[in-house]
């Protein structure tokens, strides 16, 4: 009889199953080729609606908003969508790591945004990996008008911010009880309705592979996101979250491979100043007074 593993070492397992997800996605979106964003964001979302749908039915769940989540739901939604779509544009036009590594500083802006949400009070150490985490974003953004990559970039930027303005907004309803399934579907559909318009507009033809692989993008981020949900269900978000960060490194091999893809020695610069802060933030102990 083979022994069953930790909770925590499930955890991790699906933490970096997460990371190779979102990886295959981003890869997918690249592959795509010259599309309109809004038509590879519109695609990624179908997809993840379709699955969220599979699972509220699966367990029986109602599809209703739960009683004071209906505004953040629909902040969530409005974040989530420009966070897709300014990383989506990163992944087209950056190298796939510099885009991965811009959108990984979302939960430096969780914080951020924790503090003016949710009145989350921040100790002096968070307040320093944050500053760390801009900083080490200023190496990969290099803002200098010479910098023919600065544009993608900043767009790259607030895609986290949007990322992690997002992710708070999911904190306050799950503390709710809102259903993950519920807050997935919601995201999709608003995402879905929001592109559809400026999809029919700007419509390009797609091949076979095109929308095979847009589809493919949609299955990746389905599973990244039950993936990570996973994750977060067997340990806390403190003991597995920085496993998240192997996405850089899985976006760095993928991007060689697929796209001979180099990050700069100045990104690899931000990458790690970046990492150290996350790092940092999860095997720190506890301050005190903190959440217990």
């Amino acid at each position: 009889m083979q022994p069953k593993i930790s909770r925590k070492t499930a955890a991790v397992l699906l933490m970096i199953l997460s990371a190779l997800s979102f990886t295959g996605m981003n890869a997918c979106v690249r592959i795509a080729g010259d599309l309109p964003t809004v038509q590879k964001a519109f695609f990624r979302n179908f997809v993840a609606a379709i699955f969220a749908v599979i699972m509220l039915i699966r367990s029986h769940t109602p599809i209703r908003i739960q009683q004071g989540c209906k505004i953040p739901m629909i902040m969530r939604a409005v974040c989530g969508t420009i966070g897709v779509l300014c990383n989506f544009y990163a992944v087209d036009n950056l190298d796939l790591a510099d885009a991965s590594m811009l959108n990984k500083l979302s939960p430096f802006f969780a914080v951020i945004f924790s503090m003016i949400i949710l009145k989350e009070k921040t100790s002096p150490i968070q307040i320093i990996t944050i500053i760390m985490a801009f900083t080490g974003s200023l190496f990969i953004i290099r803002p200098t008008f010479s910098n023919m990559e600065l544009i993608p970039s900043l767009i790259g930027f607030t895609g986290g911010m949007g990322a992690g303005a997002a992710y708070t907004f999911v904190r306050y309803m799950k503390q709710r009880g809102e259903k993950s399934a519920m807050i997935v579907l919601f995201f999709s559909m608003f995402s879905c309705l929001v592109t559809l318009p400026f999809m029919i507009a700007g419509f390009v033809p797609m091949n076979g592979i095109q929308l095979l692989t847009l589809l493919l993008a949609g299955l990746f981020a389905a599973g990244g996101q039950f993936a990570i949900t996973g994750a977060y269900a067997f340990a806390p978000a403190k003991e597995v979250s920085v496993y998240d960060y192997s996405q850089v490194i899985f976006s760095a091999i993928t991007g060689f491979l697929l796209f001979e893809q180099i990050p700069s020695a100045l990104s690899f610069i931000g990458y790690f100043i970046i990492i150290s802060a996350a790092v940092w933030t999860f095997v720190r102990p506890q301050d005190k007074g903190g959440e217990k």
